[in-house]
């Protein structure tokens, strides 16, 4: 499996398919790569939102990481739901003994209906052990002002936030804009080596569920593939723009993403 771009998902599950693990699997797969997963939580969630959440015991999903990892193997780790304190640092103990493996940690904290999924007492947790670990964090902007203190309402307000949370540790930043109520949307990759912005235009769209997920599972292949931070972002992005468009409107609320799109040619 070697060179296939095996990706590493610890997060949790969601019932509708649409984001979490599931999605996580579908992206990875669909650009190429090779899923194995640990899972931090089961969820009972829909379009409408999340209904229920049970957590896996830390030392479960530590186990589940040492297995995979000692018999399949990974290229990159990508994180997502971790819950609680304890899965944090449960999580940050194995990731930190991968030495420099890409890891791509996607800071969740609330689903998109508005459920929390990150606990009070876990932020600090997440930004002291956890987050100097990553390759690369991609939070949107909801998540951006939790860890920065700040409000983030034009693109100059994220690069401010960028540059903060570069100076946390992390080794380079992606930041979203899809929560901002601007026509064009923008999103900031920032690191040492400089700062690019893609844009797009925004969809008058519900079909929305699971574009973090999406997107940090996508720049995590890329880097299991070998590509570049620059070039992974770049495909990801051209990718749940693809999927985004393509979505096939399931649901009553917020629906999922076409994750098998052709978008390489349906853009």
């Amino acid at each position: 499996m070697k060179g296939r771009g095996r990706v590493l998902v610890v997060a949790g599950s969601d019932s509708g398919g649409g984001a979490g693990i599931q999605a996580d699997i579908k992206t990875v797969m669909a650009l190429g790569g090779y899923a194995t997963t640990a899972v931090t939580a089961i969820t009972a969630q829909d379009t409408l939102g999340v209904h229920g959440v049970l957590p896996v015991p830390p030392e479960f999903t530590q186990l589940q990481m040492r297995h995979v990892l000692a018999d399949i193997g990974a290229d990159a780790i990508k994180t997502g739901m971790l819950a609680d304190a304890a899965t944090v640092e449960a999580v940050a103990e194995i990731i930190a003994g991968t030495a420099k493996m890409p890891f791509v940690l996607d800071p969740v904290m609330v689903a998109k209906g508005g459920h929390p999924l990150l606990a009070d007492d876990a932020m600090a947790s997440l930004k002291s052990v956890l987050l100097p670990l990553a390759s690369v964090i991609t939070p949107n902007v909801p998540e951006a002002e939790a860890l920065c203190g700040i409000k983030i309402r034009t693109l100059d307000d994220q690069l401010r936030a960028a540059e903060m949370l570069l100076r946390l540790g992390v080794r380079a930043v992606v930041l979203k804009g899809g929560h901002m109520e601007t026509p064009e949307l923008t999103d900031v990759l920032a690191s040492a080596d400089g700062i690019e912005v893609f844009r797009a235009q925004h969809r008058a769209t519900r079909n929305t569920h699971g574009t973090g997920c999406t997107m940090a599972s996508a720049i995590a292949t890329g880097l299991a593939q070998g590509m570049i931070l620059s070039a992974a972002f770049a495909r990801a992005h051209a990718y749940v723009q693809a999927a985004i468009a393509q979505a096939p409107g399931f649901g009553a609320g917020h629906g999922p993403l076409n994750h098998s799109v052709d978008w390489e040619n349906k853009q």
